[in-house]
Order: C-alpha cells, then structure tokens, then sequence
C-alpha cells in the first residue's frame, strides 16, 4: 500500500471540480445550461407521452423509443442539477454515500443503456430486413423481455464493480477532477492498489461497449444494404436520411464513452474525459429527440391532433 491506512484518514466527502477554467462565467453556464436540460427533458417527455396517449404508436418500434427517452431523463436529472448549482452557486461539495449513488445510477443507466441501443438496432433491422416475421417475433411479450433483460444485465455488471471501487481506501486527496462522480476518478484518488479495479473496468467498459457496437453496426449495414435495393429513388433516400441521422448520434455515443472508458490506466487524459462527458450529458439527450422521432411524420401528426384535442378542450 502506498500509505499506512492505520494512520490514514478516511474520506467523508469529495469536492466536484467542475470547469474551474470556465468558473467565471457560471451565471452564464448555468442559463446554457439550463435551457439545454429543460429542452432535453421537454422533448423526451413528449415522445414517452405522445407514445402512450396515441393508439397508432403502440407499436415495438415507438415502444423502445419512449423507453429510450426515458433513460435519457433520468441520465440528465443524475448529472446536469449538480452542475448548474456548481456554476451558479459553487456547491462543490458531495458526501461519500452520494458521490457513489451518483456513480452508480450514472453507469448502471449508461451501461442499460447501450445494450437498448442495441436491441433497438436489432428492432429495425427485423423490421426492414426482415418484414414478414416482425410481428409475429416483435410482440408485447418479447419487447418487454428485451427491456427487462437490458436492465437485469446492466444492474449484474455494474453493481459487482461500483462495490468494489465503494470499498477501496479513501485517505485523500478527495477533489474529482470532474463534474460529476464517475469511476475513473474516484479510481484515482484511492490510496489503494487499484491495479485490479482498473483492469474489471477496463474489461467490462470494453465487453459492453464492443457486444452493444457489434450488433449496432452489423443490424444498420444489413439495413443499408436492403435500402439500396429498394426500389424506389424516394424511398431510398427518406430512408438514408433517418439512418445517417441516427447514424451520427451513435456515433457521438459511441466515440465519447469510448474515450473515456475503453483505456486500461485511469489516470490518463482525465481533464479531457470532462469535455467528452457533456457530448453523452449535455449534446445527444437533447438530439435524441429530434433525430429519433420529432423529425418522424407519424410523431408529427400524432402531436398535431394532441394539440387541436388540447385547444378544443380549452
């Protein structure tokens, strides 16, 4: 051990850094910041609402995407809160309990969620390689078996890792260069040999990542390929731009988790990690909504008559 741990003393609290470069334009980080958390929440809330109220989106497709959008509130309300109060108010400040709860929720849904991304990749290539099956595969049963499984199998891998790193010796420093608590971190201010927790994260964040980027790729290549043998012009290209559009967001998911977990030393590019993070906290929550389903005409006229139903009401 690097330390005596007999005459350490044990961590009751840790200080988020947040952007200190930046701090002093809080009060207009915050405002950004705020609109960016409200639109994100306003947005994905629509989706899951207008999924439930209209008859026509009860459908595997729709049913994922309201799921998926609610994955995306609850992973901005762990994250954004604690930093708009650090820019307005510079509440660095987080309990031990609370910085690994946050560390928790926060992998626990980024892990969920990949593996959703994942199936729901698998839900359009059924439904555009492989049409005629779709319904009968596709059913209530399965897709709710499909979410139970991503939640079941993100809660077994998480939950082993976050007690270990839980369980490490804290004896200081206790600043997390960050803006929220997230295992690489809190790795790296262990005064333990964390050698062995760095490489379970390092395997875990690799087999997750590749398993869920994997199906994700092979499900989108076998759907482009049966969209260029469409064999109508407009078809191809109403269908190539849902695909580049989703294609890009992934790609944002994809890359900036890939930064930041899929290296085997923590302690390396940790400043760079927290510019990577707000892409997954900040940038594709409040893009999901436009690209995965606002842009959708269904979606658009389903809002449409829910508007009209609103104003008749009135």
């Amino acid at each position: 051990m690097p330390v005596d741990m007999r005459n350490g003393t044990t961590v009751q609290e840790f200080i988020l850094e947040g952007f200190p470069a930046v701090q002093y334009l809080g009060k207009a980080l915050f405002l950004v910041h705020l609109l960016a958390y409200l639109a994100s929440i306003a947005g994905n809330a629509v989706i899951v609402a207008i999924t439930c109220v209209d008859a026509r989106l009860h459908t595997p497709m729709y049913f994922f995407l309201s799921i998926f959008s609610f994955f995306e509130c609850c992973f901005t309300s762990a994250v954004i809160p604690k930093l708009m109060a650090i820019f307005l108010l510079g509440r660095q400040t987080i309990s031990f309990a609370a910085c690994f709860i946050q560390a928790f929720v926060l992998v626990f849904l980024g892990t969920s969620g990949f593996l959703f991304i994942a199936v729901m990749s698998l839900d359009r290539y059924m439904a555009i390689c492989r049409p005629l099956h779709y319904p009968t595969i596709m059913n209530l049963r399965t897709c709710f078996l499909l979410v139970t499984s991503c939640f079941a199998l993100g809660f077994t891998l998480i939950t082993g890792l976050v007690v270990k790193v839980s369980q490490l010796y804290f004896c200081g420093p206790n600043i997390i260069h960050h803006f929220f608590c997230d295992l690489g971190p809190l790795i790296h201010l262990s005064c333990s040999d964390t050698k062995s927790v760095e490489m379970l994260a390092f395997i875990l964040a690799l087999f997750i990542l590749s398993i869920s980027l994997i199906i994700t790729v092979i499900a989108y290549s076998q759907i482009i390929v049966t969209i260029v043998h469409l064999p109508s012009a407009k078809e191809r290209q109403k269908a190539f731009s849902t695909c580049s559009s989703h294609l890009i967001v992934l790609s944002l998911m994809y890359g900036s988790c890939i930064f930041i977990y899929v290296k085997p030393k923590q302690t390396k590019r940790l400043n760079f990690n927290r510019e990577a993070a707000l892409v997954n906290t900040v940038v594709t929550p409040l893009l999901n909504p436009v690209v995965y389903t606002l842009r959708n005409k269904q979606v658009h006229q389903a809002l449409k008559e829910a508007m009209n139903r609103i104003k008749i009401a009135r």
